[in-house]
């Protein structure tokens, strides 16, 4: 009796085109990305001192909180 396997993957097997819909799906997130962190430095930087402080925060901490990395 013969058995044919369909549960197998092709991970790393894509063709041209694959490799182009990744690298655009790449892109394209970056961009996201860029966006986000732009978007929470002027929300943040919006904000007075008082606000920040309200928030545990202060000036400083602005560019590390909006590209994702902790304070502490």
């Amino acid at each position: 009796m013969a058995a044919f396997d369909t549960t197998r993957t092709t991970y790393g097997s894509t063709g041209p085109f694959g490799r182009i819909g990744t690298h655009f799906v790449s892109a394209a997130a970056a961009v996201i990305a860029w966006n986000d962190t732009r978007v929470s430095k002027n929300t943040l930087g919006s904000l007075s001192d008082r606000e920040l402080a309200d928030i545990g925060m202060c000036r400083g901490d602005i560019e590390r909180v909006a590209t994702g990395k902790t304070i502490f």
